[in-house]
């Protein structure tokens, strides 16, 4: 892949929001473009890795076990979103799986690289941060949410449809 195409993949992510061109630019040499198959594994509960990834096309779902052997299905990741963007920063283990529905296309960004744009760069750092806050922030008020609705349910109407 070319650096333009991995530019004008990079320039119409979620990290782009606040990045100048040069800085998008800066920024693409470092992203990898992968392609997943359907039912490919991208990201496995209970491991860790130094990745980062952004859906560019299809979906990923995120999966839990449940314990009994059952595997829940807990949200659809689409065009535009962050995977692994907690075990980026911190590098604990993933608390749940990631498979491809379908075809999927993402990009990838690895934390050695990324911190490497520190010494000549610190500001494209602290930006594609801020976005990785952002959109953490998202999924934790979308939970939130989803909480409050499913505790209204039960308490309101005692699990009774």
């Amino acid at each position: 892949m070319t650096e333009q195409e991995k530019y004008d993949i990079l320039h119409a992510s979620p990290f782009a929001a606040e990045l100048t061109d040069a800085q998008c630019r800066e920024l693409s040499k470092i992203i990898s473009v992968r392609s997943l198959k359907e039912d490919e594994i991208l990201i496995q509960e209970g491991h860790s890795d130094n990745s980062l990834h952004v859906v560019i096309s299809g979906m990923l779902a995120v999966m839990k076990d449940s314990g009994g052997g059952e595997v829940i299905t807990l949200h659809i990741l689409k065009s535009g979103d962050l995977a692994g963007a907690l075990g980026f920063i911190d590098g604990m283990e993933h608390s749940a799986t990631l498979s491809s529905i379908g075809n999927t296309e993402l990009f990838s960004l690895q934390r050695d690289a990324f911190e490497s744009l520190l010494a000549t760069d610190p500001v494209i750092v602290y930006r594609v941060m801020r976005s990785i806050v952002r959109a953490v922030h998202g999924i934790v008020r979308r939970m939130n949410n989803q909480y409050v609705e499913l505790t209204n349910y039960i308490n309101k109407q005692h699990g009774r449809y």
